[in-house]
């Protein structure tokens, strides 16, 4: 799609939440729902219709893309969360993931995949697809990446530390299986990926090392996801990227060179500042906090519209092209549900200055 397709939806004021969630915890069957393609492409379908945008967006399911890893490795069902490497992936299992992925997908990825196809053939709205980054998959494969990616930034590299050699190893493998998740989902006619990488952020890089120069961050999170924004460019996918990460202004700089069409950041970061970082043909998404809109302890409802009609005043006051929205999935939180909708509502209808 052409990017001034997403630079006219910011002009023309859009707001949305990344919702599917929320609808689809109001199912009875939720867990049947995300293994059955069409009837979880009706439940994304029906998030975007409530929520007024023409972008479909998937559940923000970050597991899916470890469980498709472990379960091409042999990891039994009940232990896919929680497995971890205890040392660098070997060959042998390099060999078993390529092998798994040449002919295999997991009920989830299918579903995922197939839900899709459901929106891309079924209704007019724009089939996004989903997945983790591979620096955040590589962080959910081992038991202590931040010591290891520390000694990557003192100057240790894979011949000379086996835990950086396991960083590495791991981050290989994750942009492989997520590269093949990719293929699969624009397969199925996805136009658009969004891409999330919440752990590229000042917890597992060092601030002070990033300063000094370490190439850390250019290695372990801008080059794989280069690799798999030349491969999105290749399949005719627009890239989505999000971190909803404490990141540095050099780090929001340095995502430009990804080109997504959209930028979403959390609330951690202040946008109308992160405007003056980035070009125009960036489309800005965010940052309302809604991980905490459970509770009106922590965000009133007053709170919610404030915040919503000061970020749109600010972003008008730059002219960089904004969509107001969520920092991450909209999460239902069980017994908090009609708490969470309103807060979602009242962002969506108030009347602030456009």
């Amino acid at each position: 799609m052409d990017r001034s397709y997403y630079i006219e939806l910011a002009n023309q004021g859009l707001r949305m939440p990344v919702g599917a969630d929320l609808v689809l915890r109001e199912k009875p069957n939720g867990e049947q729902i995300v293994l059955d393609g069409q009837r979880l492409g009706e439940v994304i379908a029906e998030a975007a219709r409530r929520y007024n945008t023409p972008l479909a967006f998937p559940l923000m399911d970050l597991k899916i893309e470890k469980a498709a890893l472990g379960t091409a490795l042999g990891v039994p069902p009940n232990e896919l969360d929680t497995f971890h490497f205890s040392g660098a992936p070997t060959t042998e299992d390099f060999e078993k993931v390529d092998a798994w992925l040449a002919s295999s997908a997991t009920p989830r990825m299918i579903a995922t995949a197939e839900a899709i196809a459901y929106i891309a053939e079924k209704t007019d709205l724009v089939p996004v697809g989903m997945s983790i980054g591979p620096f955040s998959l590589m962080t959910k494969l081992l038991v202590d990446p931040i010591t290891a990616i520390f000694m990557a930034g003192m100057g240790e590299s894979a011949e000379t530390d086996p835990e950086v050699a396991a960083v590495e190893a791991c981050l290989a493998l994750a942009e492989r299986v997520i590269a093949n998740s990719l293929r699969l989902q624009a397969s199925k006619g996805a136009k658009a990926a969004f891409i999330c990488e919440p752990a590229a952020n000042l917890a597992y890089l060092s601030p002070k090392q990033l300063e000094e120069g370490a190439d850390i961050f250019e290695r372990y999170v801008m080059q794989p996801n280069l690799r798999l924004k030349a491969l999105l460019n290749e399949l005719g996918v627009d890239l989505i990227f999000h971190d909803c990460g404490e990141l540095t202004d050099s780090m929001v700089r340095e995502f430009a060179r990804l080109e997504p069409v959209i930028l979403s950041l959390g609330s951690s970061r202040v946008l109308w500042e992160d405007a003056k970082l980035l070009p125009k043909n960036i489309v800005l998404y965010g940052n309302l906090p809604t991980k905490k809109f459970y509770s009106d302890e922590l965000v009133p409802p007053d709170k919610a519209v404030e915040m919503a009609c000061e970020l749109m005043a600010k972003m008008k006051e730059t002219g960089h092209p904004f969509i107001l929205g969520s920092e991450c999935d909209v999460l239902s939180v069980e017994g908090c549900e009609d708490t969470i909708r309103a807060k979602v509502a009242a962002f969506l209808n108030c009347d602030c200055v456009q």
